[in-house]
């Protein structure tokens, strides 16, 4: 069973049929059970930039004020979802779209009032997932959620993805990114990771920034909540996520 964070980066924009949602209809065709969590972080920035809204980004996360979450939402749950929803029954696949706040999913808390309309996993119930699975249905998740006060929230992608792989006792956790891996010295090209076991992570992350920050993190929960194995690649080509199915290529994080 596998847990597939599709990168904003990784989105295809330019082409009707995406090849890398087309190889995980052929490896969900074979019998794998993939749940797909993805992000928007450039589909976001290109709608704040022509509603002239501004935003911030702090330690990898979104300063998220109600204007900023409202394009958030639609952008996320509206666009990007149906977008790939509609791209993988192209491909044969039996896809349904759901945000993370739906059902008994996700609920969120916000721990941060410094980032705004910001939600981290508070509680999660996979029996929605367990339902689609057995159905034959391949759930495709957005990061929205909501808090128990009814509070949507904007929620990163990685966390939300390495939450339901940890809680689901994924085989694997593919965090599709547009970077080669984990960098031992951020953003030192030369020192990604090959393999590196969760408490070693654990040490360095301490010395993160950016972007890599959430990515260690939610690869750390992961593990800890009971994750065989987490990788962390360049999904932006085909190559790499063909790699990534086949257990190579980029950063491999075990217990």
């Amino acid at each position: 069973m596998i847990v597939f964070k599709y990168g904003g980066h990784a989105i295809s924009e330019k082409e009707q049929r995406d090849p890398i949602l087309g190889l995980l209809a052929k490896a969900i065709a074979s019998g794998e059970r993939i749940v797909l969590v993805h992000g928007g972080g450039p589909q976001i920035n290109r709608e704040l930039e022509i509603h002239g809204i501004k935003s911030e980004m702090l330690s990898g996360l979104r300063r998220t004020t109600p204007e900023v979450f409202a394009v958030v939402q639609r952008t996320l749950s509206g666009e990007v979802l149906r977008n790939l929803v509609n791209q993988l029954v192209g491909f044969g696949v039996n896809a349904i779209g759901i945000s993370a706040g739906d059902g008994n999913l996700i609920r969120a808390e916000i721990t941060n009032p410094e980032l705004g309309l910001v939600g981290e996993v508070s509680d999660i119930d996979i029996s929605l997932l367990l339902t689609l699975l057995n159905e034959g249905l391949t759930p495709v998740i957005s990061p929205v959620g909501v808090t128990r006060e009814g509070i949507g929230v904007n929620m990163n992608a990685d966390l939300v993805a390495g939450a339901i792989g940890g809680a689901m006792a994924a085989d694997s956790v593919l965090f599709s990114t547009d970077v080669a891996g984990i960098y031992r010295n951020w953003p030192d090209v030369d020192s990604v990771i090959d393999v590196i076991e969760v408490d070693e992570l654990i040490k360095i992350a301490r010395g993160f920034e950016g972007g890599m920050i959430p990515k260690a993190q939610s690869a750390i929960r992961a593990i800890q909540a009971g994750a065989k194995s987490v990788r962390v690649f360049d999904g932006r080509s085909v190559a790499g996520v063909q790699g990534a199915l086949a257990n190579t290529g980029g950063t491999l994080v075990v217990a």
